[in-house]
């Protein structure tokens, strides 16, 4: 008896099972979403960082949303650069536009020789809790604190802390243009730029908004505002607002004038050749040892046979008196 009615659970429970799978499937079948398989395609020719520098929360977000859409001029994968985009491109038979590298730039140069610490902070090692608690070791309430959260942010190893500065330091090799350092800041003190032709880019290291006796007062390369820059600057490529000067990517053509006539040196100048001096030019040189030096009009004159004034350029003769013409005529 007992075994019977085992026996008649068992397989009641079996059916139930097997028209539940059967009901299972067909709804399934029923409510299924076909997934493009190039999505997989294209998320296999990215990087797969999942930095979040396009916009997406992942690759696999950034893959469908190019695969799905018609135009994807305004989606670039910072991490890949172009020449990921261009694969991607070629194998979706899509048109990609073309953008410049860009890269991560710290508009701070206030190391520790130039802006000196008048306090130290012993609480948690990070920027945002420091930032969040007051201004600083220092007396910049807007420069680089140094504890190194845009360091741990950057999934590329392309952020270094230099120890004797205090300030961190891009590699542009390894930097990627990803944005996750610029999210990490508190301050606001690092920004993508054009990484620049020959990654040669001229830009403020400074954010400091105080006027300008405040400012050089607690660091010595800070932004005093005085607009020297912007007068300088041919291009109209350097705007003063709040007591900041801030040059543009798109209009600056690198001549550097602005960077000689900042009387801080607050205006940093990247990669290029260091400057020629008059005495380093070898045309100058060639000039200056080649140089005669300048005959007066009386030198010169006295050269012509004709010239009236020998007499007033060589040295006159005291006449002898008769004593003494006597005493030599008389030895």
């Amino acid at each position: 008896m007992i075994s019977g009615v085992l026996g008649s659970t068992i397989l009641t429970l079996c059916v139930i099972g097997v028209i539940a799978a059967v009901v299972l499937y067909f709804v399934a079948q029923k409510f299924k979403v076909h997934e493009d398989p190039r999505i997989d395609a294209v998320e296999g020719m990215l990087p797969g960082a999942n930095c979040g520098g396009c916009g997406y929360p992942g690759c696999r977000g950034l893959a469908d949303a190019l695969v799905k859409n018609d135009d994807i001029s305004s989606l670039y994968c910072t991490a890949g650069g172009a020449d990921t985009m261009q694969k991607i491109a070629e194998y979706l038979g899509k048109a990609v536009a073309e953008q410049e590298p860009m890269v991560a730039v710290v508009r701070c140069s206030g190391s520790c020789d130039k802006r000196p610490h008048t306090n130290v902070y012993n609480g948690a090692p990070s920027c945002a809790v420091e930032a969040a608690l007051y201004g600083g070791e220092t007396g910049c309430a807007y420069g680089c604190l140094g504890n190194g959260d845009c360091v741990a942010a950057c999934q590329f190893g392309a952020i270094v802390g230099n120890p004797e500065t205090g300030l961190p330091e891009v590699d542009e090799t390894k930097c990627t243009a990803c944005g996750a350092c610029v999210k990490a800041c508190p301050r606001n003190i690092i920004e993508l730029r054009k990484k620049g032709v020959k990654g040669r880019r001229i830009y403020v290291g400074c954010v400091n908004r105080d006027k300008g006796a405040v400012s050089r007062k607690v660091c010595a390369v800070s932004c005093i505002g005085c607009g020297k820059c912007v007068r300088t600057c041919p291009f109209e490529a350097i705007t003063l607002e709040n007591n900041l000067a801030y040059i543009d990517a798109e209009k600056c053509r690198l001549c550097r004038k602005c960077v000689a006539e900042c009387p801080t040196g607050g205006i940093r100048e990247i990669n290029f050749p260091p400057r020629k001096t008059a005495a380093d030019n070898p045309t100058t040189r060639r000039n200056i040892k080649s140089a005669k030096p300048r005959q007066s009009p009386i030198s010169r004159c006295r050269k012509s046979p004709s010239c009236r004034c020998r007499n007033i350029s060589a040295p006159r003769r005291r006449p002898a008196s008769k004593k003494e013409t006597r005493c030599g005529s008389a030895r």
